[in-house]
């Protein structure tokens, strides 16, 4: 395991590669459904060259409204994102029979790295789970404490072997490859917006997390904490 910092032109190039991989199928599609429709004659053949051309189409344009979102600036700097929003463009990338998304993150603004931390998870968890699966979106706390949960299972869930490395900031090997940039730039972000990453997996299930970075010195009050307090709090009343 090697600590190293990706040249920006790099990191550039590999997330440009990263999108190109998303949309080139669908766009593809639609040049094989034009040709189609150049060459036959039969109303029939037309008719499906038409629809393949119309199905390509939306997933193209729903590809590049997520990549938008999640790799994109998506406004000025320090702008917020409706999380509504960021639900309907997960929707639409994830959409098709093998998948279901339960999403519970709650309607609001929220800064727009938070919100690419969110959807980058929910495209790992997409790729946990090949056969497909549910995956299923949660929050907790608000404002700066902000913190998710994604959740993908499904037959065969799994999780790449470097995925929580790459998560963390290192690398295997001193290198990453366009495959594994997705993992790396999410650490990034998190680290950028204050949130710690982790990753677990179990039998069918794996767990991506993003809590809010506790600062040295800092009282934070873990969910046992919250609890003692609460008692010490009923016993002074009494």
């Amino acid at each position: 395991m090697t600590q190293f910092n990706l040249d920006p032109l790099d990191l550039a190039a590999l997330l440009s590669s990263r999108v190109c991989h998303d949309v080139i199928s669908p766009v593809g599609a639609i040049v094989n459904g034009l040709e189609v429709l150049e060459e036959e004659k039969d109303p029939e053949m037309r008719g499906h060259a038409l629809a393949l051309i119309k199905s390509s189409a939306n997933e193209a344009s729903s590809r590049l409204q997520f990549c938008r979102l999640a790799f994109g600036a998506a406004g000025s700097k320090g702008a917020s994102i409706d999380t509504g929003d960021a639900e309907l463009v997960t929707r639409q990338f994830l959409a098709d029979d093998r998948t279901q998304l339960n999403w519970g993150v709650p309607r609001a603004l929220m800064s727009k790295n938070k919100v690419k931390v969110l959807l980058n998870l929910c495209v790992l968890a997409d790729t946990a789970i090949p056969r497909g699966g549910v995956i299923s979106v949660t929050s907790a706390g608000e404002d700066d404490k902000i913190g998710f949960k994604v959740e993908a299972k499904g037959v065969n869930a799994r999780l790449a072997a470097n995925v929580s490395t790459l998560l963390s900031g290192d690398a295997e090997e001193g290198a990453i490859d366009a495959r594994a940039i997705q993992a790396y730039y999410t650490g990034l972000v998190a680290k950028a917006c204050g949130l710690e990453l982790s990753v677990s997996s179990e039998n069918e299930l794996v767990i991506f997390e993003a809590r809010p970075v506790v600062a040295p010195g800092n009282i934070h009050l873990l969910d046992d904490d919250a609890s003692t307090k609460s008692d010490t709090v009923q016993s002074a009343v009494a």
